[in-house]
């Protein structure tokens, strides 16, 4: 019995090589349609997406990691089909990393590094030179250390263990029923291009899917299916992240607190005053300083306090905000950005200080700097 196992787990590793070749080679980047009941070839059809060049967008074509990929040797994708399974299932290879690791212009510790391959990443491999592999994955282009990468069957096999199948809509609007039934309850409406996770395809022109933790099913002739592997990340899209994460740290909301209408009109006046002439987000951001403040045991704990606190805002202790607020001229989107502030919005994280632009280090909106 367990030779007769043994016999059908090799005829199945068979198939999934040569499947795998197949798609990875002539079926770049094509999507695999949903009502095929192959596993094996759903798989091969993911690590095809995963290897498979993408046109870096908003990326630096000057940036290092965009020359090494403009390098790249293309005859690979036309090479002839007379190759081996055995030598073609090699051009797969996978991270075997706790981690992370380092993908570098040439191969040596001491080159450029051009970006990073994570745990359970995957790629092409390219050329393999002196216990160093060149791979691609996604727009990652470059050299691996071989002793942090797997190969052949360990490469297969990780891959088959850490992919995902996903479920994309091809319609403008595909219900997502309760069950396999067109009388079914509708749980929601996929629009085209929306993906979630598939959990089984039921080969009666239905497929189940992770639908917001809840089991959903969708017809089968309105999705195509892909099998997803992680892609590294150029160095390039790593500073693009981090900006974003940056911004996002800045605009986090602070919280909300309680203001009354005069509180609202005094730190619209304050703005005015000192931010009139500045773009909207420097208008909250100066709102955001003193709710930060007022939020603050090192300062005291309310607006009008914190405004007339001694040799802070100079345009409160020299009367003019006093004259604003007492016109009644307070221009409408100084009130917009001072509700906002009290409502916990914030353009500078938690900064507590601002002033002109005059070297110092910090965020910089408009003729402002705050930290």
């Amino acid at each position: 019995m367990n030779k007769a196992n043994m016999l059908s787990r090799g005829f199945l590793r068979q198939i999934f090589r040569l499947a795998f070749v197949f798609v990875l080679f002539f079926s770049m980047g094509v999507t695999a349609d949903a009502r095929s009941n192959s596993t094996i070839s759903d798989v091969a059809a993911g690590i095809s997406n995963i290897v498979s060049p993408i046109s870096p967008l908003g990326i630096d074509s000057r940036a290092t990691e965009c020359k090494v990929a403009s390098n790249v040797d293309k005859s690979a994708e036309a090479s002839s089909s007379s190759s081996s399974a055995e030598t073609e299932e090699s051009k797969l290879v996978m991270a075997n990393v706790a981690e992370a690791m380092n993908i570098r212009e040439e191969p040596s510790e001491d080159s450029n590094k051009v970006g990073v391959l994570y745990k359970d990443c995957g790629g092409k491999l390219i050329e393999r030179k002196d216990g160093w592999t060149k791979i691609q994955s996604g727009d990652l282009v470059g050299w691996a250390k071989d002793e942090y990468l797997l190969f052949g069957d360990d490469a297969l096999d990780a891959a088959s263990d850490v992919g995902k199948q996903i479920v994309t809509s091809q319609s403008s609007a595909l219900n997502v029923r309760a069950e396999a039934s067109e009388d079914a309850e509708i749980l929601g409406v996929l629009s085209e291009k929306t993906f979630v996770d598939m959990i089984e395809n039921l080969g009666d022109g239905w497929i189940s899917v992770d639908y917001n933790d809840e089991t959903g099913y969708v017809q089968a002739e309105y999705v195509t299916t892909e099998f997803k592997i992680d892609q590294g990340e150029t160095i390039a899209a790593i500073k693009l992240r981090e900006e974003a994460e940056k911004k996002a740290a800045l605009t986090k909301n602070q919280g909300a607190v309680s203001a009354d209408a005069d509180e609202v009109k005094l730190l619209a006046a304050l703005i005015q005053c000192e931010a009139g002439n500045q773009p909207y987000e420097g208008r909250v951001a100066v709102g955001a300083v003193v709710m930060n403040r007022v939020k603050s045991g090192a300062y005291p704990n309310s607006i009008y306090s914190v405004i007339y606190a001694s040799g802070q805002f100079t345009p409160a202790l020299n009367g003019t905000v006093a004259k604003v607020y007492n016109s009644g001229k307070i221009y409408d989107m100084n009130y917009q950005a001072a509700e906002a502030a009290i409502n916990g919005e914030t353009t500078v994280g938690s900064a507590l200080h601002f002033r002109r632009v005059n070297g110092r280090e910090g965020i910089i909106i408009g003729a402002h700097v705050f930290w």
